[in-house]
């Protein structure tokens, strides 16, 4: 594929709002329009070789989904997960990661599904790019925090959404052109 696929789960609708915001900033012509990943098979997913992937945050620092643990009401990541096979192989992939959660009304664990998401795909050999600052966020503990900077962009939306634009835009200029130079290595 040569246009950066994006995928999300979501529960509330903000991470698909925000995933939006992305896709516009970037262009048809440079990334697919985003997809929930309740409405995907792996095969939609595998075919892309850079891709940006949104998750909420739910449940303490557990991939979201109808599980006992995280509490959604539809299908989320850990439903997709399930489809993919045992020895899927995410070598040769490189993903950026964003996350949305509470900073104020979840201190000790703001974000923090985000890294059990993205240790699910580093341990089957994606690359991973688009660290982030923890500059100007509020919180008491993060899973997401590694080596004092969060591992993709982090959107509170509740209580920062007026920094939300700023953020994505920034946060795209870095990303892009690491995302594009998978694609052009790759055609």
């Amino acid at each position: 594929m040569n246009k950066i696929g994006m995928f999300f789960g979501t529960e509330t609708g903000t991470t698909r709002l925000i995933a939006k915001k992305m896709q516009k900033q970037l262009g048809d012509d440079v990334c697919d329009k985003p997809v929930n990943v309740n409405r995907i098979t792996p095969e939609d997913m595998l075919k892309y070789d850079a891709l940006i992937l949104g998750t909420p945050s739910y449940g303490i620092g557990e991939i979201p989904g109808k599980g006992a643990s995280s509490g959604c009401f539809e299908p989320n990541w850990e439903e997709f997960l399930a489809l993919l096979p045992a020895d899927v192989d995410f070598s040769g992939k490189r993903i950026a990661f964003f996350g949305l959660g509470a900073q104020e009304r979840y201190a000790d664990r703001f974000c923090s599904s985000l890294f059990a998401l993205v240790e699910k795909f580093k341990g089957w050999g994606a690359e991973i790019v688009g660290d982030w600052p923890t500059d100007g966020y509020t919180y008491d503990h993060s899973a997401a925090e590694v080596d004092g900077r969060f591992i993709g962009l982090l959107i509170d939306q509740r209580t920062q959404g007026m920094y939300t634009d700023e953020r994505i835009t920034t946060w795209l200029a870095q990303v892009k052109p690491l995302l594009l130079e998978k694609l052009t290595a790759e055609a």
